[in-house]
């Protein structure tokens, strides 16, 4: 299993990225993703999933502000974050729970600038 988060970087408040993540190794059809991210002296915390048949979830602190998709051609999910906030700071990844383990990416960082 393996998976690579991009598309994270610098940017200012109010501003947007796009986090790709793409998966390779199971049969990424059949597993619900999500991302989660964490920030410097705290827990990671759950943002966004998207299961099997497309249904989404969102933690409260994103809803309205960011989007979770995935390409099922491509193997890959994306996290759209619009009018991002300093608080967004953190190192973002995402997972997948394949046979009841918890598979995770090496992370990709989003600074936002006040």
């Amino acid at each position: 299993v393996m998976l690579v988060e991009s598309g994270g970087g610098l940017v200012q408040a109010g501003g947007n990225l796009t986090l790709s993540c793409a998966a390779s190794g199971f049969t990424f059809t059949a597993s619900g993703m999500s991302w989660a991210r964490q920030a410097p002296g705290k827990g990671r915390e759950w943002v966004a999933g998207i299961y099997v048949d497309e249904i989404t979830r969102y933690a409260e602190s994103v809803q309205g502000r960011f989007t979770i998709s995935r390409d099922n051609n491509k193997g890959t999910v994306y996290l759209q974050m619009n009018n991002l906030k300093p608080e967004d700071t953190a190192t973002y990844y995402c997972n997948a729970v394949l046979g009841g383990f918890t598979y995770w990416g090496q992370g990709t960082q989003v600074t936002v600038s006040p």
